[in-house]
């Protein structure tokens, strides 16, 4: 079986304090747009550690949820947290299902780091029923303050070994791969978040300890380097001495299944 191009690596702990608080509020509006609502059964797709599967519970009961997730760490994490959640550890490129199983199959912060971004489309297109939706939702390019001051360590770091993706992080790159994958009715928008810390470790900590291409950044630099690298994140972010606020701007698409023609 293959894998998604990118498995997170890390405690839920110090990924949740390090994204989740703008996953979370990302996953009500990501929800909206794709028009979740009560009677539905829905699929989410590289759950993570369960900021989307978590909206989608509260607004159609755990029982018509599902979630799949390629680490099998987090998905340790999701049986534990949600014990009647059907959770399966497979890559957005396979999933588990039949055919037609869901109302709607999302996937939340996921679509630039598959290995197969249309493939994988067309997998939650097969597992939704016709008329269903499909919506997937993105950082854009520099979209993510703290993301941003990061990078510009790695930048400065590690100047030959580091590339930001930047496909399927805008509304039309996002529209034309849900277009070509035979959606209907393609629509896109974009969101923005915000956060607020009371101090500069209370970000700079989880962030060292989350791992996406490389692994964790404590595990990847020595300690000279990550005292040089908070450095570098600070002036990134203002150099603040109090209570500071970043944002986060995201794109986000959803298509409808086609139904089948008429005879």
């Amino acid at each position: 079986m293959s894998t998604s191009g990118t498995i997170f690596s890390g405690s839920s702990d110090a990924y949740d304090r390090f994204m989740g608080r703008y996953s979370t509020q990302l996953a009500v509006r990501f929800a909206d747009f794709a028009g979740v609502r009560e009677s539905q059964r829905a699929l989410d797709v590289g759950a993570g550690t369960g900021a989307l599967t978590d909206e989608l519970i509260a607004r159609l009961g755990e029982e018509n949820v599902a979630a799949a997730e390629p680490s099998s760490d987090y998905v340790s994490i999701l049986r534990k947290s949600h014990p009647r959640l059907e959770v399966r550890e497979a890559p957005a490129e396979e999933l588990p299902w039949p055919d037609g199983s869901f109302d709607a199959a999302l996937a939340q912060l996921v679509v630039v780091f598959l290995k197969d971004a249309p493939g994988a489309v067309r997998e939650l297109s097969r597992v939704t029923q016709p008329g269903g939706v499909v919506a997937t939702c993105m950082w854009e390019v520099d979209g993510v303050d703290m993301v941003v001051a990061l990078n510009e360590i790695r930048r400065r770091l590690d100047p030959d070994g580091w590339d930001v993706a930047t496909q399927y992080r805008d509304e039309a790159s996002l529209g034309i791969l849900f277009e070509e994958a035979g959606l209907r009715d393609v629509a896109t928008t974009r969101f923005e978040v915000s956060v607020e810390y009371e101090s500069v470790e209370e970000l700079w900590e989880p962030a060292i300890q989350v791992g996406g291409p490389g692994g964790p950044a404590a595990g990847r630099y020595t300690p000279e380097q990550l005292a040089a690298g908070r450095v570098i994140f600070e002036e990134a972010i203002g150099n603040p001495t109090g209570r500071y606020r970043l944002k986060g701007r995201a794109v986000a698409v959803r298509g409808l299944v086609p139904r089948a023609a008429a005879s």
